[in-house]
């Protein structure tokens, strides 16, 4: 008999999965790495240890579910110098560099996003779909890495509905103020190097907006989304993203048109492969 109930702390990132390596640039197009850092090990293979760093975009990129050492311009350290704290963020530019992921994120909307060439903006100078200067848009000002770690965030997991389904309680805190956010889910099946699916949404709508203070709560109730591991087809839920927005939209059953930094930027997310307690069933 699994859990019938738990709670988890979230981790504050910049990283989605290791390829590109961050979903963050700073205003000379590298990553901002807070995440897993992949370095040479003493025996000339790779080490992928939680940690931050500003990584450069030319990084060696290998196949789907590999690793190669990334390029460290420099170390961030477990503590932000005031210079690091005030750094500008910036989106990817488009195509997105150093990925390898092949998975078109809104094939209903923009089958061929590979295609679009855009650069990399900063996050408050983001053109907006048809914004006018009166409309009284709410991101004016440069947004820092200083005030991206400030994010923190919790996630109550109880089964519901005998156990076919599970509801997901978020509480966050420290986000940009007054901003769109949207929560994802990450199933087993999402960085499967055999055959990759695109990952989705915790419910539709997944949309949040952080109030002045930059808290902000969500709720979402997802049928059978732990089924038996050992089962094959079993496409479990392992992790859960909160994503600022940076175009201030949502994709409905996409989590975005771009993603991995182009739109979709992970604030928060676990470390590793979570809810292995849980066992939902059809």
């Amino acid at each position: 008999m699994g859990a019938e109930s738990a709670s988890y702390e979230l981790s504050v990132t910049t990283q989605g999965p290791l390829y590109p390596p961050s979903e963050v640039m700073d205003p000379d197009g590298n990553f901002v790495v807070i995440g897993y850092v992949n370095r040479e090990s003493a025996d000339g293979g790779v080490t992928s240890q939680w940690g931050s760093a500003i990584v450069a975009a030319d990084s060696t990129l290998p196949e789907l579910g590999g690793t190669a050492p990334y390029r460290i311009v420099r170390e961030l350290g477990p503590r932000l110098s005031a210079l690091d704290e005030s750094l500008v963020l910036h989106t990817l530019p488009l195509p997105l560099p150093c990925t390898n992921y092949p998975e078109v994120f809104a094939p209903d909307q923009l089958a061929d996003p590979f295609s679009v060439v855009r650069p990399s903006y900063a996050f408050h100078e983001v053109p907006l779909a048809d914004l006018r200067p009166e409309d009284g848009p709410k991101v004016t000002e440069p947004i820092t890495l200083g005030q991206w770690v400030q994010a923190a965030g919790e996630v109550r997991v109880t089964l519901a509905d005998g156990g076919r389904a599970a509801d997901f309680h978020c509480d966050f805190t420290g986000l940009l103020p007054n901003n769109l956010y949207t929560v994802m889910s990450v199933r087993r099946r999402d960085l499967d190097p055999a055959g990759p699916v695109r990952p989705g949404p915790l419910g539709v709508p997944n949309v949040l907006i952080s109030d002045h203070k930059g808290n902000g709560s969500y709720h979402a109730r997802m049928p059978n989304p732990f089924p038996d591991p050992e089962v094959a087809a079993g496409d479990r839920i392992m992790n859960v993203v909160l994503l600022w927005m940076s175009y201030q939209q949502n994709y409905v059953g996409a989590i975005g048109r771009f993603g991995l930094g182009g739109d979709v930027h992970a604030q928060l997310k676990f470390r590793g492969p979570s809810f292995t307690e849980f066992v939902t069933h059809a």
